[in-house]
C-alpha cells in the first residue's frame, strides 16, 4: 500500500506543479490588441493628468475641459470601452485545460488514473472571435467620444442661459434705474403743472413691475445654476462652482459645405454606427467559423497497472444541426444590414440637424446685426426724443413709458439672439460637426494613434 501511495505522489504533484505553471502562462496577442490596449493607456492618461481645477478665473473653456475629464458620463463610457479591450483577450484565449481524476473501486481499488485534457476550438475560431471584439472596442471608444462631446455641449448650453440671464438682470437694473429717473421727471412735471399725479403712478406702476420680474429672474437663477453644477458632474452636495465671467464668442471660419464634409467623415456618432458594421461584419465571420468542429485532446494514465498504462484521448464536436448554423449566419447577415440601415438613418438626420443649426446661426446673426446697427439706436434716440418732448410738454407721459419699454424689449431680444446663435453654433461645432474640445482627453490629442 505504501509502494502505491508513493508512485500516485509521484505523478499527482508533477501533476499539480504543471498546472500551477500553466496558470502563469500568457496567450499570443490577437491582431489589433496592442495597439488597442496602447489607445486605452493614452486616453486614460489624458483623463488622469493635468486635472483642472475651478476658480473665479476660470475661463468657459477651462469649465468644459474640467467636465470632460471629471463628469461620471465620462468616465463610465471610458470603463466600458476598457472592459471591451479587455474582451479581446478573453476571445483569442483558448479555454481553461482540465485535471482529470478517474478511479475504479470494487471490494478494492482496481484503477486510479489522474488525466489532464484541454479543449481547442476548430481553425481560425479564435482569430474570428478575437476579431469581433476588437471591432466592438472600436464601437465602445466612439461612444466614448460621444460622450465627451456631449458632456462638453451640455456645460455650454447651461452655461449660456446662466450668463444671458446675469445679462437680463444687468438690464433690468438699468431700467429700474432709467424708470427712477422718469419718476423724478414726472414728479417736476407735476410740479410745475405740466404733468400729472396719474404720470407719476404710471412710472411707479411699471418699476414694481420690472422688481417683481427682476426678483423671479434671481430665483430662477438657482435653478440655472444647479443644472450647470449637474453638467460639470457635480454632485448637489458639493460646493456651487463658481461661474465664468465672461462668454467665449466664436465665428465660424469654414463654409457650411466644408463643414458638412467634415462632419460626415469624423461625428463620433457616425463612426461609431461605422464602427457596428465592422462588428456586423466580424460576426459574420464568426458564424461561419461554427460549421467547423471543436476538439479535445488529453490523455489520463493508469497508476495501478505495472507497468503504467497510457490511455491517450481525442474527441471532436459534429455541428450537425444544419438549421441552427444558418439561423446563427443569418442572424448576423441581418445584424449588419440592420447596422447599414441605422448608418443612413443618422447620415439623414445629421443633414437636418445641420441645416436647422446653421439656420438657427444665420437667423441670430441676422437679429443681431438689426438690432445693435438699426433698432436698438433708433430705440435709444426715440427714448431721449420722447423725454425731451414730454420735459417740454408736446407728448403725454404714455409715449416715454412705450419708449423706454421699446428699449427693453429690443435688448432682451439682443439677449435672446446670442443665446440662440451661440447654442446652435456649440451644437454645430460640438454634436454634429464631431470637433472635440481642445485638450479633450481623445485619440485626436494623444501620440498613438490607429
Amino acid at each position: 500500500m505504501r509502494r502505491h501511495l508513493t508512485r500516485i505522489q509521484s505523478l499527482i504533484f508533477p501533476g499539480l506543479a504543471l498546472m500551477v505553471l500553466a496558470a502563469g502562462c500568457r496567450g499570443i496577442s490577437a491582431r489589433g490588441e496592442k495597439s488597442a490596449r496602447e489607445e486605452l493607456a493614452a486616453v486614460g492618461g489624458l483623463l488622469q493628468t493635468n486635472l483642472p481645477s475651478l476658480t473665479t478665473n476660470s475661463t468657459l473653456r477651462d469649465s468644459v475641459l474640467f467636465a470632460v475629464k471629471k463628469h461620471p458620463q465620462v468616465i463610465a463610457a471610458y470603463d466600458d470601452w476598457a472592459a471591451s479591450v479587455e474582451n479581446i483577450t478573453v476571445a483569442r484565449s483558448l479555454p481553461d485545460p482540465k485535471l482529470t481524476f478517474e478511479l475504479y473501486v470494487g471490494d478494492i481499488l482496481t484503477s486510479l488514473m489522474p488525466g489532464l485534457e484541454a479543449d481547442f476550438p476548430g481553425p481560425g475560431k479564435l482569430a474570428a472571435r478575437a476579431a469581433a471584439a476588437s471591432a466592438e472596442s472600436r464601437a465602445k471608444y466612439f461612444q466614448f467620444a460621444t460622450a465627451v462631446q456631449q458632456t462638453a455641449f451640455a456645460v455650454e448650453k447651461s452655461f449660456y442661459p446662466l450668463h444671458f440671464l446675469d445679462a437680463k438682470l444687468d438690464v433690468n437694473r438699468q431700467t429700474l434705474g432709467l424708470l427712477a429717473s422718469l419718476e423724478n421727471l414726472a414728479r417736476a412735471q407735476n410740479e410745475v403743472g405740466r404733468g400729472t399725479l396719474q404720470d407719476v403712478l404710471r412710472a411707479q406702476i411699471e418699476q414694481e413691475k420690472l422688481r417683481t420680474e427682476t426678483a423671479n429672474l434671481e430665483d430662477s437663477r438657482r435653478v440655472l445654476l444647479a443644472q450647470y453644477k449637474a453638467a460639470l458632474g457635480l454632485h448637489s452636495e458639493q460646493a456651487d462652482p463658481p461661474v465664468p465671467v465672461q462668454p467665449e464668442f466664436t465665428k465660424t471660419k469654414t463654409s457650411d459645405e466644408e463643414l458638412f464634409a467634415a462632419a460626415l467623415k469624423q461625428n463620433p456618432r457616425l463612426k461609431e454606427l461605422e464602427a457596428e458594421i465592422k462588428v456586423a461584419d466580424a460576426s459574420i465571420r464568426v458564424a461561419q467559423k461554427d460549421k467547423v468542429p471543436d476538439f479535445t485532446a488529453g490523455g489520463k494514465v493508469d497508476v495501478k497497472a505495472n507497468p503504467f498504462v497510457w490511455n491517450p484521448q481525442f474527441s471532436m464536436t459534429l455541428p450537425i444541426w444544419r438549421d441552427k448554423l444558418a439561423a446563427e449566419l443569418a442572424a448576423a447577415q441581418a445584424g449588419k444590414r440592420a447596422a447599414e440601415a441605422r448608418l443612413s438613418a443618422e447620415q439623414i438626420s445629421l443633414a437636418v440637424d445641420f441645416a436647422e443649426q446653421t439656420y438657427l446661426i444665420r437667423e441670430a446673426d441676422r437679429e443681431l446685426t438689426l438690432l445693435r446697427e438699426r433698432l436698438l439706436p433708433r430705440a435709444r434716440q426715440s427714448l431721449d426724443v420722447s423725454r425731451a418732448a414730454y420735459r417740454s410738454g408736446q407728448v403725454d407721459f404714455l409715449n416715454v413709458i412705450d419708449a423706454e419699454r421699446t428699449l427693453l424689449n429690443f435688448q432682451l431680444d439682443e439677449i435672446a439672439a446670442q443665446i440662440q446663435r451661440e447654442l446652435a453654433r456649440a451644437e454645430l461645432s460640438l454634436l454634429v460637426g464631431g470637433v472635440p474640445p481642445e485638450n479633450a482627453p481623445l485619440l485626436e490629442n494623444s501620440k498613438p494613434a490607429r
